[in-house]
């Protein structure tokens, strides 16, 4: 079948490989090995740039998969969102509200991309690596436009509570926590060429 997938770039960090040795990860070499039989098409991460020490390295990261001839990165922001302070013990006697950043359009543009390549009939098989319920109107949506298609739902998880994604696997044709294992054996090598004569080195810590 032609595959697309649809990543969910955050999703994936925090629920497989935050605090691992796995964040060097090659997209193309873990779908091949995850779908053998499906013709992958394009491997679509969305994600958002990060501010503070990690940027770095996370555009290191974006570089990297650039060198890859299927995936495509689409980028979303961040924005900051005023919340109040809800530790009941807390003494500080000021202003308890605070700014926090909020990762902002990357459900939606998962969302616009599946049922835009639904209309335009672009695959037969959708593979979705995410456990956000925000999704369950696109893969509905999907489904109305055209039944045949089946869409396989990866969720990024290491414990079963956020492995949980009840709504969103019910929403979907198959559904699977994503293989540690093949996350593991998936890793770029510590360095590749960038295509322009020069080497792109994983970072250090990763």
């Amino acid at each position: 079948m032609r595959t697309n997938v649809y990543i969910d770039g955050f999703n994936l960090y925090y629920g497989t490989v935050k605090g691992t040795r796995d964040k060097w990860l090659n997209l193309e070499a873990l779908f091949t090995r995850l779908r053998p039989h499906d013709d992958v098409r394009a491997i679509y991460y969305f994600t958002a740039l990060v501010s503070g020490p990690h940027r770095q390295s996370q555009m290191t990261y974006l570089r990297a998969l650039e060198t890859l001839p299927r995936v495509k990165i689409v980028l979303g922001h961040f924005k900051d969102k005023t919340v109040k302070c809800s530790v009941k013990e807390c003494c500080f006697d000021g202003d308890r509200r605070f700014k926090v950043p909020e990762e902002k359009r990357t459900d939606v543009q998962i969302a616009i991309a599946m049922v835009n390549h639904a209309w335009q009939d672009d695959c037969d098989r959708y593979v979705l690596v995410s456990g956000d319920s925000d999704l369950v109107p696109a893969v509905n949506t999907v489904k109305m436009i055209a039944p045949d298609k089946k869409v396989a739902l990866y969720i990024p998880a290491r414990d079963n509570i956020r492995g949980a994604a009840v709504e969103l696997r019910g929403a979907c044709d198959t559904h699977k926590i994503l293989p540690n294992l093949l996350v593991r054996k998936s890793q770029f090598p510590p360095e590749l060429p960038d295509g322009s004569g020069g080497l792109i080195q994983k970072p250090s810590g990763w």
